[in-house]
């Protein structure tokens, strides 16, 4: 299909600050620590909050030229389900100042992060439902356009979960029990949504093949509320049970037996969209934004399988946590390296990519 233009923002810029934010927040939760791991964490910190406001400036200035470009963006459905991206970018950055920066900037931490997290709450949970009535009532698409892409409205909710938990600590009284349950509310709505949608993508694949090499990377997606429900999960475990009245014994078990077969299925996963992906390289891969797919959902198993890890004090899940960051690494060099290239290729503010790959 030949490339169609999109200016100069479109939401799917937010993943860069997801991806990035990731890299911070999986650096902290590494259960195996090493020198250099904590200024590591700092510098993503830093580099993710510096791409948040270039790419909250730049979107504001973009929907303020063209007024319609937000109306044009809702109502295509290669376009319209990464609306989930500013959600995610506001609370992965949040979430990362409140572990990473909380040492050096105390109480306002806390406080930003309870903005993002109300920010990016409110507007998951918009895309959440708004996306799905879209595609619903006015989208029309192919019976082969399943793709990774579809989950990104309603992974939000998700990451709105884990992040929450974060927050239970700094909460007491009837706030955090209002937060808990909306933690865990949140935490069932996005995970059985992601059930239905992994479901269609499998679908899809077994009878119409993997599709358009600049679509391969948003196989990785589906990594994304997988890893994120078993750290939603288990940082829950590690925050509510006061909040709940119930144990954190209880708590912690239902962590174990959830987390460990989804982190299982993750990993299944990570090898199916690893050898399509290699073998779809070696055939050309064209580069995108959809490279990003490679940071965020890889970065969740990072801190779903560090969670893990704490729970069971398991040699092996620590060992696992070290190797999914060291491909969280490598994922973000790919895409950073593609994304800096591209645009020095290209008039700033524009990227031209394949519709397939108009995604993360």
């Amino acid at each position: 299909m030949a490339p169609s233009r999109i200016v100069p923002v479109p939401p799917n810029w937010f993943a860069v600050v997801m991806g990035t934010s990731i890299v911070a927040t999986g650096a902290h939760a590494l259960p195996v620590r090493v020198p250099g791991l904590d200024a590591l964490a700092w510098v993503f910190w830093a580099l993710a909050g510096l791409a948040l406001v270039a790419a909250v400036a730049a979107t504001a200035v973009h929907l303020r030229a063209e007024r319609g470009a937000l109306r044009g963006y809702l109502a295509d459905p290669a376009v319209a389900p990464f609306y989930g991206a500013p959600a995610m970018g506001l609370l992965a950055y949040g979430a990362a100042t409140l572990l990473v920066a909380q040492p050096l900037r105390g109480h306002g931490a806390v406080v930003l992060d309870g903005i993002l997290w109300i920010g990016g709450t409110a507007l998951g949970l918009a895309t959440a439902v708004g996306v799905p009535v879209l595609a619903f009532t006015r989208h029309r698409v192919d019976v082969d356009a399943a793709s990774g892409a579809w989950l990104m409205p309603v992974v939000p909710p998700m990451v709105s979960a884990a992040t929450g938990a974060l927050l239970l600590p700094h909460l007491d009284g009837a706030a955090a029990q209002t937060m808990a349950l909306a933690c865990y509310a949140m935490f069932g709505a996005s995970g059985l949504a992601a059930i239905v949608l992994i479901t269609q993508l499998w679908s899809r694949l077994a009878h119409h093949q993997r599709g358009a090499a600049a679509a391969v990377p948003t196989l990785w997606i589906v990594l994304g509320p997988l890893g994120q429900s078993v750290t939603a999960v288990g940082l829950l475990a590690d925050t509510a049970g006061p909040a709940l009245g119930v144990s954190d014994h209880a708590l912690r078990m239902f962590a174990l037996l959830y987390g460990v077969p989804v982190m299982g299925f993750a990993l299944l996963w990570l090898a199916i969209a690893g050898a399509i992906t290699a073998i779809t390289a070696r055939e050309g891969l064209p580069f995108s934004l959809a490279f990003w797919a490679f940071t965020f959902p890889v970065g969740t198993m990072v801190t779903g399988a560090s969670s893990l890890a704490a729970h069971t004090g398991a040699v092996a899940l620590d060992w696992l946590a070290v190797a999914l960051f060291a491909l969280l690494l490598a994922g973000w060099g790919v895409a950073a390296t593609g994304t800096a290239r591209d645009l020095r290729a290209r008039r700033p503010g524009v990227l031209e990519v394949p519709q397939e790959a108009a995604a993360v």
